[in-house]
């Protein structure tokens, strides 16, 4: 016997032995001629699915079946009638208020039979779908928590550089990377990349971007054999992944870096502020074999700051359009007292601009005082 529970509430005695004939010897059911007994059976008895007769004197099958779904709301109904007034309304109404569905008297066996497995074979399907989508929400929140453990923290003083980084990711995971190391001599390097893509796929390319940066400690974190690093290690993966990169290393006087088709870094200073760490080669993929060149610039240490951001900032979008690079060339430039000031600011000019819209990319936006 199927360990699959059914209640039955028909006032009328002969049809409610006839269907606990039909229906016991193959499932466990509980029947009652009262409509007022069938709440004290729904919560002994829990069944799977209630079939309820319309007409009773005590309360009718529409007024039971809501009454039995305060308690039990994954509770399915089948709803029977014996009436051939107005039939064509009461299968609308029962079509309106979600019975599984209406079935007139007298039934035929094979019909309530056939209603009946349909129904929990249903239900079966949705209680697997939930538990399915139980082990992929914990599976995602695993994955997110390691993801998320991947970054270092979101503020700290590295080989003398100040730096602040965000990351809001749209979905449960991300694809926007950000990471960075001190130099064996004062200074530091700063990665950030925005992989192709969203959910797992993207989680492990940032992985793979990590990997790669870390590896490049034996290069001294020259920008150039980062990027060629991230090149190398991607080659495995499928010629529609695709990486955006930009690396800069401060280290004396100088800035190296190579942009690899990511949005161009803002070097500002008290003076001046431009978008100048612009691209110095193709973006990443195993599609293509690409060559970048490294470009060093000057800056003052002390006075000096950069900002790296993936295009989710830029393209964070109102009615009006996209936020865009102007727009935040100018915010760079209204200089603030330290990076993390600076970038809360930032922040808070792009939740205003698109005005409670959701982010559709992910976010990243790191501020270095040098």
């Amino acid at each position: 016997m199927s360990s699959w529970r059914i209640l039955v509430v028909d006032d009328e005695a002969g049809m409610l032995r006839s269907v606990q004939r039909v229906l016991g010897q193959d499932y466990k059911v509980a029947a009652t001629r009262s409509s007022r007994e069938a709440f004290g059976l729904t919560r002994e008895f829990k069944p799977d699915l209630a079939i309820l007769d319309i007409q009773m004197s005590e309360m009718d099958g529409f007024q039971l079946m809501e009454e039995l779904r305060a308690l039990d709301p994954e509770l399915d109904v089948i709803l029977m009638t014996g009436s051939i007034h107005e039939l064509d309304a009461k299968l609308i109404r029962a079509i309106r208020k979600d019975a599984f569905y209406f079935l007139q008297k007298p039934f035929d066996r094979g019909v309530l039979l056939s209603l009946v497995e349909r129904c929990l074979e249903r239900k079966q399907l949705d209680r697997s779908n939930r538990q399915h989508l139980l082990r992929m929400e914990k599976e995602l929140g695993d994955a997110r928590a390691f993801q998320h453990s991947m970054l270092p923290p979101g503020s700290a003083e590295v080989g003398g550089i100040f730096v602040c980084a965000h990351y809001i990711p749209c979905t449960e995971l991300g694809g926007d990377f950000y990471d960075y190391a001190a130099l064996p001599s004062e200074g530091a390097v700063i990665v950030v990349a925005d992989v192709s893509g969203h959910g797992a796929s993207a989680a492990m390319l940032t992985g793979v971007v990590k990997s790669a940066f870390h590896s490049a400690s034996a290069d001294a974190y020259e920008p150039i054999c980062v990027v060629e690093r991230v090149a190398s290690a991607t080659r495995a993966f499928g010629d529609h992944h695709f990486i955006s990169l930009i690396c800069a290393r401060v280290r004396n006087g100088s800035l190296d870096f190579v942009n690899a088709g990511h949005p161009p870094g803002i070097l500002s200073n008290v003076k001046t502020q431009a978008p100048l760490l612009e691209g110095t080669g193709p973006i990443i993929s195993p599609a293509f074999d690409g060559s970048w060149e490294q470009s060093t610039v000057p800056v003052q240490r002390g006075s000096d700051r950069i900002v790296l951001f993936t295009d989710g900032l830029t393209e964070a979008d109102s009615e009006s359009g996209d936020f865009g690079l102007a727009r935040l060339v100018e915010e760079v430039g209204k200089r603030a007292i330290d990076g993390n000031t600076l970038s809360e600011r930032i922040l808070e000019s792009v939740r205003r601009f698109a005005a409670g819209r959701s982010f559709k990319d992910d976010l990243t936006l790191v501020v270095a005082d040098l």
